[in-house]
């Protein structure tokens, strides 16, 4: 989860779902839902990695359907990270909705899978205020820069991710919801893009050393390369 700190909406005493929490649940979660893979290749290419859950709350366990809970079961529910992997988003929105009044959605926005197009995500999302607005994947052409997306899906596995943490909002969506919305399908790019390009600046350092210090020390390099050649 990228933005914890938007999840506000939390009450004391609320009963709290998660839906897909991978290896770290969300700390105030009481009940954990996760798909019930046969296939341990298939989890892992979910899950991301082979890493299990380690977590001594509730776990539960579904076939990717129907929720095995009652209506208004919860309080709220966190469902980080798994929109994009979701065969049917309008059914899946549906049995979120009927679980539980209010909650928190997280998802990458296609200008992360335009670089990194993970094979387990099969659509791309935004939420526009009103409407989750997806697109399948396979009717994109985004599977054609599959050498470049590959060698950059390898850089971040290796831990650079940089440009991930300086503007994440740019990359990755997370809003709360306490009421209802539709999820609709869309084959135009521009539902999925930013409504504007609100990228911020690169941050400035807080300590710069003197002008003066600056001269002194290119002088210092200069007479060192002039004395070497």
């Amino acid at each position: 989860m990228f933005f914890p700190e938007k999840i506000i909406n939390v009450k004391p005493g609320d009963r709290i779902l998660e839906i897909g929490p991978g290896s770290t649940p969300y700390h105030l979660s009481d009940v954990l839902l996760e798909m019930d893979f046969e296939d341990k290749a298939e989890y892992e290419k979910q899950f991301g990695h082979a890493e299990k859950l380690v977590t001594d709350k509730q776990l539960v366990f579904y076939k990717g359907d129907i929720f095995p809970f009652k209506d208004n079961e919860f309080d709220y529910v966190i469902c980080s990270h798994v929109l994009e992997h979701v065969p049917d988003v309008p059914k899946f929105l549906s049995e979120v909705f009927r679980v539980a009044p209010k909650g928190y959605f997280e998802f990458p926005l296609m200008y992360y899978e335009y670089l990194y197009n993970i094979d387990a995500h099969i659509s791309l999302l935004r939420f526009d205020g009103k409407i989750l607005h997806y697109m399948p994947k396979k009717n994109t052409a985004i599977d054609s820069f599959k050498p470049i997306q590959e060698f950059l899906l390898e850089t971040l596995r290796k831990g650079h991710s940089k440009m991930m943490i300086d503007i994440p909002e740019c990359y990755i969506q997370g809003f709360e919801w306490n009421t209802p919305f539709k999820a609709v399908e869309t084959n135009d790019l521009k539902q999925l893009a930013h409504e504007t390009l609100n990228i911020p600046g690169p941050k400035i350092p807080e300590v710069y050393m003197e002008e003066e210090t600056v001269i002194k020390l290119t002088k210092k390099l200069v007479k060192k390369i002039i004395g070497r050649a």
